[in-house]
């Protein structure tokens, strides 16, 4: 039977010679690069490296290659808002929102003008840029901007409606706006039944947690990514923190207009009976905290942190 004629031995072993070569080198420089990171610090994004600030000239000079562009302004765009966040949360630094996320918007910005149709970078983004400080700059302003932007390219993405809804009920507490685009989303062809049930729930119950809770399990229901999903999953148990820090300040407060002075912590009312252990947060990953002033709220170290601020009612409900 023919078949391909087998390499002479000299040729053989001069072949792997070469592929251990190969490898060897290869290894060498993945140890170089690694020792070369950990001694030399990535140098964060910083302002100046944004050597073009016009998406349009930026489209211009990739032209044939605006989606390619665009992904990586999006990885880049992850990078600065994961860096940023994670330096706003070491101890001992006071950075504050203005400084630390000023290149946010600009880079998302950057990547849905070099793809219009970049659903994840409107919807993520969205979220960053409302995210209260030190989790995101506080700018649900920007969020919605961007969110209009994506509305324009695409008017056919309720997707984007509830969003703007989600950003005026959830930041900016203009409940009426809320609905407005609730009902807005829901005219769109193909858009969820449920979107009109929210916009009448937000006007009649706007700011309690009842209407909250509605609201995030809907953006649950209509994620069309993990991590959105998984964002909802938080804001959820935020909520039901909120709830469970309810029940725990009675006991606090009693116990400061007892003593004249709040506990440090909870060992007194568990060895008091008046709690069967150390309270956990519902993310169970770390107990709930007690203040100097006896406030009781969520670990730094939790994921839950910072809670949201609830809002007040800023209109009478017509359904009252």
């Amino acid at each position: 039977m023919m078949g391909r004629p087998l390499l002479p031995l000299s040729r053989l072993w001069q072949t792997i010679a070469v592929l251990v070569m190969v490898a060897v080198c290869l290894g060498a420089g993945s140890a170089l690069q690694r020792a070369r990171e950990a001694r030399y610090e990535v140098p964060p994004i910083e302002e100046d490296s944004l050597y073009i600030t016009s998406g349009r000239a930026l489209r211009f000079m990739t032209a044939g290659y605006n989606a390619l562009a665009a992904d990586l302004y999006w990885i880049r765009t992850i990078q600065y808002y994961g860096n940023t966040k994670l330096k706003t949360k070491a101890e001992g630094t006071t950075p504050t929102a203005q400084t630390d996320y000023r290149l946010l918007y600009p880079l998302l910005d950057l990547t849905t003008t070099l793809d219009p149709r970049f659903n994840i970078a409107y919807r993520f983004g969205s979220i960053f840029l409302a995210e209260a400080y030190p989790g995101g700059p506080g700018r649900p302003d920007l969020a919605i901007a961007l969110l209009e932007k994506g509305v324009r390219e695409r008017p056919d993405k309720w997707e984007y409606m509830q969003d703007i809804g989600f950003v005026h009920y959830w930041w900016t507490h203009d409940f009426q706006a809320a609905a407005t685009w609730f009902l807005r989303a829901a005219d769109v062809p193909g858009a969820p039944w449920f979107l009109r049930s929210l916009a009448a729930t937000t006007l009649a119950e706007g700011g309690d947690r009842r209407s909250s809770r509605l609201m995030w399990q809907a953006i649950r229901e209509s994620a069309e990514i993990d991590w959105l999903k998984n964002e909802a999953e938080r804001r959820l148990l935020q909520l039901l923190a909120l709830d469970q820090i309810d029940a725990l300040q009675p006991l606090v407060d009693q116990f400061t207009q007892t003593n004249g002075a709040p506990p440090a912590d909870w060992t007194p009312l568990v060895r008091a009976g008046r709690l069967p252990g150390v309270p956990l947060d519902p993310s169970r990953a770390a107990p709930y905290e007690i203040d100097a002033s006896g406030r009781v709220g969520v670990s730094r170290r939790s994921p839950l942190f910072p809670l949201p601020v609830e809002p007040q009612r800023m209109f009478t409900p017509p359904f009252a």
